[in-house]
């Protein structure tokens, strides 16, 4: 019976066999010395740089078939200095919107042979920055934050050891690169379709205050209230965390303050439907009693009962673009990617008063 070993020699991982009680460890140089070609040939070809005729990469395949030399894109890295890893600092694994950002980020590096690391930061400053030592003890070749409490001085600090993309911040330093998605026109575009619908009372479940996207949201609909002319009623503002549950606790107090209002802008799709479930157990139409509109516009509001009026903002297209900046910082490029604006989708929730 054959046994199998993997170990790692010039940069490649190799296979190493017992047959008939002769070992031999199989080398780059073995394949090229096989194929009739030099080591730097075939570890072009390996690397996919090699401009060479079709009988030299077919020579070299063979050789790697017949010897049994398995190349190993982390080894090949790690000879190089690299780990081909990117640490991923987000704040809940289970989260809908972020658990698509984390697709678009895989899908991104994987085209790119990278390899992401996943950790949660759970909106904790020093979860996340026991993440980022964690991360930075693997030896990752860059860390994207997604939002987070860690302040712009510890990212841009972060930023002198390895490259940094962050999403939620407006911020600038050397290797480090920032995404922003404007939250307040956001909020702005929320409340003003439901000002646009005739409504004048209109509460709203905000996110916790001291989450950057949350106070954006709120000040979206501030400054669309003021620009309708309608003032600011802090009894109809309620504070959830962007939770199912907090949604539905959120209406659920605005109903037992028997504040009159016609309308809900939820800060994101999460607490909407929440605050729908509330809305159903007192007996009240969405939205023939009470108008609803969302935040994110997620996969599970084209299928909420009614589908769920939200602003659009791609979560998948959000963690892409941060994987490709990353990717970019790494090559010395400086990134130029920019999140596209929110827009409002309009569905079954909201109507007319």
């Amino acid at each position: 019976m054959n046994k199998i070993s993997q170990l790692s020699v010039n940069g490649f991982a190799v296979r190493k066999s017992e047959l008939n009680k002769s070992h031999q460890v199989v080398t780059l140089e073995m394949v090229a010395t096989k194929a009739g070609v030099s080591p730097s040939t075939v570890s072009r070809i390996l690397n996919g740089t090699a401009v060479v005729s079709a009988d030299k990469k077919k020579a070299v395949e063979e050789a790697i078939s017949t010897l049994g030399f398995i190349p190993n894109p982390i080894a090949r890295g790690l000879a190089g200095g690299k780990t081909l890893s990117v640490g991923v600092v987000t704040q809940a694994i289970d989260s809908p919107f972020y658990g698509v950002a984390l697709r678009g980020i895989e899908a991104e590096l994987d085209l790119a042979g990278y390899s992401a690391l996943f950790v949660s930061g759970h909106w904790d400053a020093k979860t996340e920055s026991k993440c980022v030592d964690v991360l930075l003890s693997r030896r990752v070749d860059g860390i994207i934050v997604l939002t987070g409490r860690l302040t712009n001085a510890t990212l841009k600090s972060c930023a002198k050891r390895v490259p940094i993309v962050v999403t939620g911040r407006s911020l600038k330093a050397p290797q480090l690169y920032s995404l922003h998605f404007d939250n307040v026109e956001g909020g702005r575009l929320a409340t003003q379709h439901l000002v646009s619908l005739g409504h004048r009372r209109i509460a709203h479940i905000s996110g916790s205050l001291n989450h950057p996207d949350a106070a954006d949201r709120l000040l979206g609909y501030r400054e669309a209230l003021v620009s309708a002319g309608i003032g600011f009623d802090a009894e109809l503002v309620v504070s959830g965390d962007f939770s199912e549950a907090s949604g539905l606790l959120a209406a659920r107090q605005l109903l037992e303050k028997k504040c009159d209002f016609s309308a809900i802008f939820a800060a994101n799709d999460q607490m909407a439907l929440g605050a729908a479930l509330a809305l159903h157990q007192r007996g009240l139409r969405i939205p023939g009693d009470v108008s609803l509109v969302g935040f994110d516009d997620l996969p599970a509001a084209t299928y909420a009962w009614p589908p769920l009026t939200s602003v659009h903002e791609s979560a998948y297209e959000l963690g892409r673009l941060a994987a490709l900046s990353m990717l970019q910082l790494l090559q010395g490029i400086r990134p130029g990617s920019v999140l596209p604006g929110p827009r409002l989708i309009q569905r079954d929730s909201t109507a007319a008063i």
